[in-house]
């Protein structure tokens, strides 16, 4: 067994238009054995800006922290909140410096750049990475987790472009239930946030609980 999966977890970030949306499932498991329902893998970094972190459930605690501290000192110095894009950078190297023993974890990143003169209609930006910071930055959703290949089915079949805010949420939240279905190491309960550039709505989803 991999060490990926000995607690289990799946995230999923989707792009709409002008909005973006990231959700993962809420179990904490030891292999099958059930410990938590409550487990967020979700955290904000501001606003605007949020990251998943499946993967080694000690990991998800230590990279948490670590990210917290960077980008608390990136916002005292730069005197303004930091974008996707260089996040997603500062993510990689993060994880890179541990590369000969890294964190088990393969992050998701999803937000939205501000809106300022030189960028009025920023693009929603979504990412991943591998657990030595190697960055992926697809044009419709990304996936991590133990659900992996059951994400990537349902997501290729029901994901479609320039999807409004509630319909991006019922997209998102359709491929995460019937993926969590698929795989015992995932699942009871969900989270989904949606993210558009005046508010983030967060909904808690209801699943299967065997």
């Amino acid at each position: 067994m991999s060490i990926m999966q000995l607690n289990g977890g799946s995230v999923i970030a989707m792009v709409g238009k002008d909005c973006v949306a990231i959700a993962s499932d809420l179990r904490l498991g030891n292999q099958a054995l059930l410990v938590a329902s409550n487990f967020e893998k979700v955290f904000p970094i501001h606003d605007r800006l949020f990251v998943g972190l499946p993967g080694l459930a000690s990991d998800v605690f230590t990279l948490h922290e670590a990210l917290r501290f960077r980008v608390n000192m990136y916002r005292m110095k730069e005197e303004r909140e930091i974008g996707p894009e260089t996040f997603c950078h500062m993510v990689s190297s993060t994880l890179y410096e541990k590369r000969f023993g890294p964190y088990f974890i393969e992050p998701v990143i999803a937000g939205l750049p501000p809106v300022t003169e030189l960028n009025p209609n920023p693009k929603p930006f979504i990412a991943c990475t591998d657990l030595i910071g190697c960055i992926t930055t697809p044009k419709d959703f990304c996936v991590a987790g133990t659900a992996s290949e059951k994400l990537f089915g349902v997501a290729e079949g029901l994901w479609e472009a320039d999807l409004e805010p509630e319909d991006l949420f019922e997209t998102i939240s359709q491929t995460l239930l019937n993926a969590l279905d698929r795989d015992a190491l995932s699942g009871w309960g969900a989270v989904v946030h949606v993210i558009t550039q005046t508010e983030v709505t967060t909904r808690y989803l209801k699943s299967r609980m065997d």
